[in-house]
């Protein structure tokens, strides 16, 4: 890998996240929880940045950040 490269995650704001599980549905890699029926929650080893769940969710809660490779 390179030093200093950047990939792009997905980030749940999780105070805001209404629970709905859309995110989990559509996401290709399973990398997306919710948990206690309360928030979703990401995944950072299973997350590849496809921008799926940033698409499909309601309340706009997610997004993608930049994290070191």
């Amino acid at each position: 890998m390179n030093p200093g490269k950047k990939r792009r995650k997905a980030v749940v704001e999780e105070r805001d996240c209404v629970a709905c599980g859309c995110c989990v549905k559509v996401c290709p890699l399973g990398a997306i929880q919710v948990l206690h029926g309360i928030t979703a929650r990401v995944n950072p080893d299973k997350c590849v940045g496809c921008e799926k769940c940033v698409r499909e969710c309601p309340a706009s809660v997610i997004q993608l950040q930049e994290v070191e490779a």
